[in-house]
């Protein structure tokens, strides 16, 4: 009886019963997938306009002046004499400058 039933389901029966799940996917979309897309892309221009003297912050919390560009890593100088070497995208974004100055 139930295959039955199924069988006569109409073509808008079966739109009907998806449409809620679309309205979820796009919403998704619109709220958490687009926001992040825009955010990468920015991240992403930031740091390939970066230069020697910009001030970064790494994604592990460390401040520094860029001393170095290479292909894929940046040499930072956190402190007088002490140079680091960290890959380009392990920075999270530009330090604000400093109002006392």
């Amino acid at each position: 009886m139930r295959s039955f039933l199924l069988a006569q389901q109409t073509p808008i029966d079966l739109f009907s019963s998806f449409l809620p799940v679309a309205a979820i996917l796009a919403i998704f979309y619109f709220l958490v997938i687009m926001p992040a897309r825009r955010k990468q892309k920015k991240l992403d221009e930031m740091i390939k306009n970066m230069k020697i003297g910009d001030r970064v912050i790494t994604t592990s919390g460390i401040y520094g002046t860029v001393a170095g560009i290479k292909d894929n890593t940046l040499h930072l100088k956190i402190a007088d004499q002490v140079k680091i070497e960290i890959a380009k995208n392990a920075v999270a974004g530009m330090q604000l400058p400093d109002k006392s100055d």
